[in-house]
């Protein structure tokens, strides 16, 4: 069995009011951009515990992104995509989308920042150029779907939409996309995060199912993905099984985080099939997840996602918590000793 920790890890001081929709570290610091229904999306520096910076946007803010350390961009359920200046508190329209905006994501290779919105369309921007849709949409690519989740890793885009539909997108060339598959979990996927070895990606989904995927269609890779369960109880002789609302990959070994709606964090090793760890039960539901840039250290949102409806819940909070070796690293295998 795993271990358990029992420290939750530092609460960030000045929380969102309502739920936390994302949380994101940046590549280049320890500074860490949140998203949230009440509005706002906040900058923390995550190691002094310091709220830097605050934007009100004029409904709630569903997904978050940086694009350095003194820009970002945010997706809003007022259909708006928001360019986000850190030293001068201000902030630019780049465009909009016809129904609320679920997804951001900025592509370093490409870039371009990519959104995904439940009208049905993933939209390119270049947020080089001058403020206004029409000088920064790259382009429009009609989904089958609202899109639900998107994760980039080089030029490679996976797009998951609700009817389980999973898009695989070459950024260079996004007329049509290079794979157009279903995914293999039987309910509605939550999220989609590619192995930041490029070679493929986890998808989770609203019935406590971890699904891994690759990539390359030989029979070979496509023999080596797998499914697993996570995330439920047994409680007098019935399953309880919880929403897996958000996943991360641990940026130097690979291994990666799940996040559910039992408030559990738990850590898994993909390629061996294995749990690693298991954190200590959070207040409520997590959220979001987010590793840093050196992965020294675990962002987790304890935030009501509402999958029992309303209810009186526990205050929306954040933790960051300084991660172990043990925790994350990849156990090596056992093998026999041939001379035993």
């Amino acid at each position: 069995m795993a271990a358990t920790t029992v420290v939750a890890g530092r609460e960030l001081s000045n929380p969102p009011s309502d739920g936390i929709s994302n949380i994101r570290f940046s590549n280049h610091s320890d500074h860490l951009l949140v998203s949230s229904w009440d509005k706002s999306v906040r900058l923390y520096d995550a190691s002094a515990n310091v709220l830097r910076g605050e934007f009100m946007h004029g409904g709630p803010v569903l997904d978050c992104c940086f694009h350095d350390d003194s820009s970002g961009f945010s997706a809003g359920a007022d259909n708006t995509v928001r360019r986000l200046l850190f030293s001068t508190n201000k902030e630019d329209i780049l465009g909009k989308h016809d129904a609320p905006v679920r997804c951001i994501e900025y592509s370093y290779a490409a870039g371009q920042l990519i959104t995904g919105s439940w009208d049905k369309t993933l939209k390119c921007w270049d947020p080089r150029g001058a403020s206004g849709q029409e000088r920064t949409l790259v382009g429009t690519y009609q989904q089958p779907e609202r899109v639900y989740s998107l994760s980039l890793v080089g030029h490679r885009l996976v797009v998951a939409t609700a009817g389980r539909h999973v898009n695989v997108y070459d950024l260079r060339n996004m007329s049509i996309p290079e794979q157009r598959r279903e995914s293999s979990l039987k309910y509605q996927t939550r999220c989609v995060r590619c192995y930041p070895n490029g070679t493929g990606y986890a998808l989770s989904s609203v019935e406590g199912r971890v699904a891994m995927e690759f990539f390359d269609l030989s029979e070979a890779s496509q023999a080596k993905k797998y499914a697993f369960k996570c995330h439920r109880k047994s409680e007098a002789g019935r399953d309880i099984v919880y929403p897996v609302n958000a996943m991360a990959f641990h940026p130097i070994y690979g291994t990666f985080a799940t996040g559910g709606c039992d408030g559990f964090v738990n850590v898994w090793d993909g390629n061996n099939k294995k749990r690693l760890y298991q954190y200590s039960k959070y207040p409520t539901s997590i959220a979001a997840l987010s590793f840093s840039r050196d992965g020294r250290l675990l962002a987790v949102a304890s935030s009501y996602t509402f999958e029992e409806g309303p209810k009186t819940n526990e205050q929306d909070a954040i933790y960051v918590r300084s991660v172990n070796e043990i925790e994350v690293k990849p156990k090596p295998k056992a093998y026999p000793n041939p001379t035993a």
